[in-house]
């Protein structure tokens, strides 16, 4: 408890751009977030004030945030499990616990638990030689997808093979892999959720995910001209997920829409890109949510504020785009798109990195598409009309 405030610490581990939102949200409900930052030029400890420095694969540090934390929780997977079990061990709130987060971290863990409940999944198999690959391959046809068994984000860790001897040098690598089908999707689709740990559960409308190169670019809230009945199946199915998982927080799942239906791509506890539309878009945005959840708050409405909402990432370029200009850009941005939102998340431009977002509102999917990706266009190029 924050002897200043009289209110509950929340560490986050992990000072990205998810850590920086999240805090700037923790703050209206009285709060500064304290954070575990590899540099003090992360983006999160160029904003708080209550800033640790550390590894987060290192238990010694990890125990010394936690303490006077009243829950720890996080802005990415990748802290090994066997700290989190240490940290559970020694008294501590971690929330998502390490059995729900193990599922997020181990895609084949995901894989096999998820197919043990009945939820879709493209068909898999885990990958240890060429032989395993091979007969998958026969099975399913080629290509299939192959994908690290853990540390993989996008598109980082998934490759997309036609062989066995285009798969070479990832077999012989020494990743644990496993394999899918390469699903004929109609479209990416996302079901946002959170459930609080005394199990209370809200759920954002379904939105669909505009992927290039394996990252998102665009996410349109709700998804257009998608049925009342597969959406609504999308939340329960999330929902469902979450309670069996035993989630805490914010969880993200990644659905591909086919033909035959909607089928579970990848697994996310944590605020996640495709929900970035909702600190304008709702009445709670994903991060004040994941306080709550966490603290077992009572959770806010997640109902919108406008039709449409488009959030459309900004992703660095070239690294001679940036240096000269981006401050007048920002001032001309404001000036031609009055009623767009910016958030920038104090990061090195870089190519294909997000670096920040930007959200349009309004009635027409098509108008409010196109008006995001000027704005976004500008931002990361210099050009508008």
């Amino acid at each position: 408890m924050d002897a200043r405030t009289g209110l509950p610490v929340v560490g986050m581990v992990g000072a990205g751009q998810l850590a920086r939102m999240t805090h700037q949200a923790a703050i209206a409900l009285g709060q500064s977030l304290r954070v575990l930052a590899d540099s003090p030029d992360d983006g999160t400890a160029l904003v708080a004030s209550d800033v640790v420095l550390g590894d987060y694969r290192s238990l010694d540090d990890l125990r010394a945030f936690a303490q006077g934390c009243d829950v720890v929780t996080f802005d990415h997977e990748h802290v090994p499990h066997e700290h989190l079990r240490a940290l559970v061990a020694d008294g501590a709130n971690v929330q998502p616990g390490p059995s729900a987060l193990r599922f997020a971290q181990d895609k084949l863990a995901m894989r096999e638990r998820l197919s043990a409940l009945g939820v879709p999944c493209p068909r898999w198999t885990a990958v240890a030689s060429a032989a395993d690959l091979r007969d998958f391959g026969a099975d399913v046809g080629w290509p299939v997808v192959l994908k690290a068994a853990t540390g993989g984000y996008d598109g980082k860790g998934v490759w997309v093979v036609e062989s066995v001897d285009a798969a070479a040098d990832v077999l012989a690598s020494g990743t644990r892999l496993l394999a899918e089908e390469k699903v004929a999707i109609e479209r990416e689709l996302a079901a946002v959720i959170a459930r609080s740990a005394f199990g209370q559960g809200a759920a954002w409308p379904v939105v669909e995910t505009v992927q290039r190169d394996g990252i998102c670019v665009q996410v349109i809230a709700p998804a257009p001209d998608l049925d009342d009945e597969l959406a609504e199946h999308a939340q329960d199915l999330a929902l469902r997920i979450a309670a069996e998982l035993g989630v805490t927080g914010v969880l993200a799942v990644e659905l591909f829409q086919t033909r035959g239906g909607l089928v579970v791509n990848e697994l996310a506890m944590r605020p996640h890109n495709s929900a970035h539309w909702t600190i304008e878009g709702t009445r709670t945005s994903q991060f004040e949510q994941h306080v709550r959840a966490v603290l077992d708050y009572p959770l806010g409405s997640p109902r919108p504020t406008a039709p449409v909402t488009v959030m459309a990432n900004l992703l660095g370029g070239p690294a001679d785009v940036r240096p000269a200009g981006i401050d007048e850009r920002v001032h001309h941005f404001m000036a031609h798109w009055p009623d767009v939102k910016l958030h920038l998340y104090g990061k090195q431009f870089r190519p294909g990195r997000k670096v920040g977002h930007v959200t349009a509102l309004g009635d027409d999917v098509e108008e409010v598409r196109a008006r995001a990706a000027a704005a976004a266009d500008y931002l990361v190029n210099g050009d508008k009309e």
